[in-house]
Order: structure tokens, then C-alpha cells, then sequence
């Protein structure tokens, strides 16, 4: 039986990754406070351009997110299998949101209507770069002719082997969705502090730890990634950007300088995870050791 790999809005992979490896997915809902207005926030940024986007948050707007419904994932699994095809849906970290748990729920009830059919539903414990690595390399599997459950038991067993390591401009952000507290956003202005967030072994996205301006987390991101990293020469690194292109592409030889990776992707961070850590963000994203905290 052939298959399909569905992701959602938050793995940034743009059009032409998703094209390339047939990768289909379901966008997130996002909500801004000054209109009231809520926007399909696609991969492919249909609503708005992520200038705009970030321009806007720059202004003092702030976006609250809303995960893919049950719904929505009910109507693309019976699509898919109307259609003659088993699914694979790889989904944002669950510790992120529910939607991992929607995917699990909607599958329940489709299988009901095509008991003799499969949905198999992943949580990468991963969001954004490390969400689309971890899809790209099931996209990979499937075209080496691996079979469904093998690509899925691979992922559970190597996800934890994803790396994420950024840093953000601002922390406000961070502290109007709950992520970190008023004090330390404050004290984080105050001393110019960055932190350098990780993903943790539980899938939550934690400060590992911080340091004195953009320049030592920088140089902190790219002493980590030469620690952890696991044959640079064989692999991607991507890299997400909150709106600073600029920034990503000098990130970019510096972290090359000293990690030989074979390709690098950047993109701007998808407007569902952006809406929580805002513009400047900097993110890498990579294969290696496993997280082990």
C-alpha cells in the first residue's frame, strides 16, 4: 500500500523542499490582538510576508496561536485514503501543543470508517528546523523504499538526536506567552543577556544556558554544535530566522568555519513559532548526539 507524509505548519519547510520529497501538511490558525483578525499561518506565507509579519510584531502586535483541530486533521486523513493512500503524520512536539494529540484522536476516528487501513501519527519532539529535518529524512526513507512502520519507528527512536540551538533579540516575547517570567525579561534588557535555547529530551524548549550579547551567544551556538554534531559532512543544517536573513547568512560562515557541513537551508521562521519568539530570532538546527537532559 503507498503512503503519504503529512506534517503540519510549524516544520518550515518551504514549497520547494515540500515539492521535491511530496510532503503535504496542515497549517496553523494564528490570531492578532490589534485586529482581532485570525490568519491561516501557512508555510508559504500567504497572508502576509514575513517582513510584514515581523514589522508588525515590531509595531506591537502580538499573535496568539491556535493548534490544528481534530477536524482538520479528519479531513485530510480521509482524503488521503479516499484517495488509496496510508499516512504518516509527523506532528510538532507535544510538549509545544496539542495537535500531536489531535492527529492521534482524528486517527481514531477515521480508522473507524477503514478499519483495514493504516495512520500512523509521530510526535518528533522537535519544532520548526528540527521538525523539517526529522520530515525531510522520512521523505528520504520512503524514496529508498522503506516502509512506513520503518520510517516511523526510526523517528521514535532517533528523534532525540535533532538538535535545536538559538537565541532571540528580545525576550518579550518569551514572557507574553508564558515562556519566561516579567523578571528576567527585564533583567535580560537591562544586561544585554541572550539565552541559547534548546530542545530538551521531554521535547519542551528550555534556556540551556545564556550569554553576554549576540556576538558570545553566537560564538556559545557554535561551540555546542561542534560539540554535539555527529558527520557534518553528510547532512543539512538549517537555519531559521526571525525576519534577519542577513544575520543567518553571516551565522552561516561562521558556524562553516568550523563545522564543514554539506549543505545549509535558511528560511524565515514559520509565522506559528515566531509568534513566540519574535523577530531576530536565530535558529540552527541539526543532526547529532542524542539529548540526554
Amino acid at each position: 500500500m503507498s503512503f503519504v507524509i503529512l506534517t503540519d505548519g510549524t516544520s518550515n519547510l518551504g514549497r520547494d523542499l515540500r515539492e521535491k520529497f511530496n510532503i503535504d501538511y496542515i497549517p496553523y490558525v494564528i490570531t492578532s490582538d490589534k485586529d482581532g483578525k485570525d490568519y491561516v499561518a501557512t508555510l508559504d506565507w500567504d497572508a502576509f510576508s514575513p517582513k510584514e509579519y515581523y514589522d508588525r510584531m515590531r509595531d506591537g502586535d502580538y499573535f496568539r496561536t491556535t493548534q490544528v483541530q481534530i477536524v482538520s486533521y479528519e479531513e485530510k486523513f480521509e482524503q488521503f485514503l479516499k484517495e488509496g493512500h496510508d499516512i504518516l503524520s509527523i506532528s510538532l512536539s507535544s510538549a509545544l501543543s496539542g495537535s500531536f494529540n489531535a492527529s492521534c484522536l482524528a486517527r481514531e476516528s477515521v480508522l473507524e470508517r477503514y478499519p483495514d487501513r493504516k495512520i500512523r501519527c509521530v510526535d518528533t519532539l522537535n519544532a520548526a528546523g528540527g521538525q523539517g529535518l526529522i520530515v525531510l529524512q522520512a521523505a528520504q526513507m520512503k524514496d529508498e523504499g522503506k516502509s512506513l512502520e520503518e520510517i516511523a519507528d526510526w523517528i521514535e527512536k532517533n528523534r532525540l538526536c535533532f538538535h535545536q540551538l538559538g537565541t532571540v533579540d528580545d525576550m518579550v516575547y518569551l514572557k507574553r506567552s508564558g515562556r519566561i517570567s516579567s523578571f528576567k525579561h527585564v533583567m535580560s534588557k537591562i544586561l544585554n543577556i541572550k539565552p541559547i535555547i534548546v530542545s530538551n529530551s521531554k521535547g519542551e524548549n528550555v534556556s540551556l544556558t545564556t550569554a553576554k550579547g549576540r556576538k558570545n551567544a553566537w560564538n556559545k551556538i557554535i561551540e555546542l554544535t561542534k560539540e554535539n554534531v555527529i558527520e557534518p559532512e553528510k547532512q543539512m543544517l538549517f537555519i531559521v530566522h526571525g525576519d534577519d536573513i542577513e544575520r543567518s547568512e553571516e551565522l552561516k560562515e561562521e558556524i562553516l568555519k568550523v563545522v564543514p557541513f554539506k549543505e545549509v537551508y535558511i528560511t524565515a521562521m514559520n509565522p506559528t513559532v515566531g509568534a513566540t519568539t519574535g523577530p531576530g530570532t536565530q535558529g540552527i538546527y541539526f543532526f547529532g548526539k542524542e539529548v540526554t537532559f
